[in-house]
C-alpha cells in the first residue's frame, strides 16, 4: 500500500465494477423499453389465444438488446484486463485487488436491495390485498429496479471477477517479456483506447432515443414543493410513473 499506484489502482478497479452494473442495467432497461412498445403496437393482451409470431418477436428484441450490452462489456473487460497490465505492475496489482473487493460487496449488495424490492411487492400484493393501489404501484416500480439489481448485475459480477482475475494473471505474462517500455505503452494505450470507445457505447449507444420518449401520450412534470402522495399516472408505454411529491401535471 505504500506504493501510489497501487491506490489508483484500487479506485480503478472499483470504477471499472460500478461502471458495469450501470451499463448491465442500462442494457436491461432499453430492451425492456423496446419489447414494451412492441407489444403495445402489435400484441393484443385481451386475445383468447397469444400469437406465436408476435411472442418470438418479442424474445427476439430481448436477446438482440442483451447480445449488444454482452458485447459492450464484454469487450471492456477484456481490453482493460490487457491494457492495465501494460503500464505499471503495482497499478495492474491495485486493479486486480479492486475488482475483487469491489465486486463482491457490490454483488451482495445489489442481491439483497433486489430481493428487498421483489419481496416488497409480493407483501402487498399478497398480505396486504392491495393490487392495484397507489402503494402497489410505488413497489411495481421498485420491482423494475430490483428485477436487474438481483437477476442481472449481481449474478453477473462473479464471472466478471474470475475472468478479470484468470485472465489478468495470464496477460501480465505478455509485458513481462517486451523490454521496451516505449512498445508497451503504445500497447497498453490502444488498448485502453479501446476499452473506453466501448464504455461510451455501452450507455450513449444503448441510451432510449429521446424522440421516442416524447411519444408518450402523457409526460411527467414534477413540482418538488408538497409532500402529499400522487396517484401513478401509465404513458403510452404502458409503464407507470409514480411521484412520492404533490403537484404532478400531466402535459398532452
Amino acid at each position: 500500500m505504500v506504493q501510489p499506484e497501487i491506490i489508483l489502482g484500487l479506485l480503478m478497479g472499483g470504477s471499472v465494477i460500478y461502471w458495469f452494473t450501470g451499463a448491465s442495467t442500462q442494457a436491461v432497461v432499453t430492451g425492456a423499453y423496446r419489447a414494451v412498445v412492441y407489444i403495445q403496437d402489435h400484441m393484443k393482451l385481451d386475445a383468447v389465444t397469444a400469437s406465436e409470431k408476435d411472442s418470438k418477436e418479442v424474445v427476439r428484441i430481448c436477446t438482440v438488446y442483451a447480445q449488444k450490452g454482452m458485447w459492450n462489456i464484454f469487450i471492456v473487460i477484456f481490453c482493460l484486463a490487457l491494457a492495465l497490465a501494460f503500464f505499471n505492475p503495482y497499478f495492474f496489482i491495485g486493479y486486480l485487488v479492486g475488482i475483487a473487493f469491489f465486486g463482491l460487496f457490490q454483488a451482495i449488495f445489489m442481491a439483497n436491495a433486489g430481493g428487498a424490492w421483489d419481496n416488497a411487492k409480493k407483501i402487498v400484493e399478497v398480505d396486504l390485498r392491495q393490487k392495484g393501489t397507489a402503494l402497489h404501484a410505488a413497489t411495481v416500480v421498485g420491482d423494475t429496479v430490483g428485477d436487474p439489481f438481483k437477476d442481472t448485475s449481481s449474478v453477473a459480477l462473479n464471472p466478471v471477477i474470475k475472468f478479470t482475475t484468470l485472465f489478468g494473471l495470464l496477460a501480465v505474462e505478455i509485458p513481462v517479456t517486451i523490454p521496451h517500455q516505449g512498445i508497451k505503452t503504445l500497447i497498453g494505450g490502444f488498448f485502453l483506447i479501446v476499452a473506453l470507445t466501448f464504455i461510451y457505447r455501452s450507455f450513449y449507444a444503448m441510451r432510449i432515443p429521446e424522440e421516442d420518449l416524447n411519444t408518450d401520450d402523457a409526460a411527467i412534470h414534477l413540482n418538488f414543493s408538497g409532500g402529499e402522495m400522487a396517484e401513478p399516472a401509465t404513458t403510452k408505454t404502458g409503464t407507470a410513473t409514480f411521484a412520492t411529491r404533490s403537484n404532478v401535471e400531466l402535459k398532452n
